[in-house]
């Protein structure tokens, strides 16, 4: 049998795209179409668009297109995906995993580069209960790979960021959770490239233990 990994933690922030729920398939819809507008080859833009606030990605793809472009693009394509959820369904394991955080009184939160209606329309539409704490796309002045959101979390949980534990899949979300002094779980195959601490093929690789002393621990594999 593969060896169990165990991490302590006092808290948990979660990725929601690609490690709650599985949007891919919208994010590429989405994503393409904009790529062909701008003269761009679309499978360079899927290689770096996971984990970043739209803006964020285009002004690496465009880095001489003015920000103000990006953040008006940004806009229109937030709207443009919140509209389409056909196909986004949650990662196997994340409404069990979610219920346990729930039941066992676990501080999590939710981070992502999406907006309030975007995580709202995403989360609802993979059937997934939405954390109460959420750092959104507005609660924050930096995309991922900025810690600023991942520290805000942990903020907001009154948790010191050596005590919490990601959950990302993204590049620039795992390099976010790292530069935050935090531990990393990688979720899925997108993850396993880019350095996480442990990695898992999704969440039905992980198990939740609360103690008497506050600690919780995450039993891995």
């Amino acid at each position: 049998m593969p060896a169990t990994t165990v991490l302590t933690a006092r808290a948990f922030l979660l990725d929601m795209d690609g490690t709650l729920v599985n949007s891919d398939a919208a994010v590429e819809r989405v994503w393409r179409r904009w790529a062909e507008r701008n003269g761009l080859d679309g499978t360079e833009v899927m290689r770096v668009v996971h984990g970043r606030q739209g803006y964020a990605t285009m002004a690496v793809l465009l880095p001489d297109r003015p920000m103000e472009q990006n953040h008006a693009d940004n806009a229109r394509m937030l709207e443009e995906e919140t509209a389409d959820v056909d196909g986004v369904v949650p990662i196997p394991g994340a409404p069990e995993f979610l219920a346990s955080l729930t039941a066992g009184g676990v501080p999590h939160a939710l981070v992502t580069s999406a907006n309030v209606p975007l995580s709202t329309a995403r989360m609802t539409a993979a059937g997934l209960t939405l954390p109460g704490v959420r750092v959104t796309a507005e609660s924050v002045g930096a995309s991922k790979p900025d810690p600023e959101g991942f520290l805000k979390g942990a903020a907001e949980l009154g948790i010191a960021p050596e005590d919490c534990v990601v959950f990302e899949d993204s590049e620039a979300g795992i390099q976010a959770g790292h530069a935050a002094g935090m531990r990393v779980v990688g979720i899925g195959a997108r993850a396993a490239a880019h350095g996480p601490d442990v990695v898992v093929p999704d969440l039905r690789s992980v198990r939740v233990e609360t103690g008497d002393d506050g600690l919780i621990r995450l039993h891995i594999g």
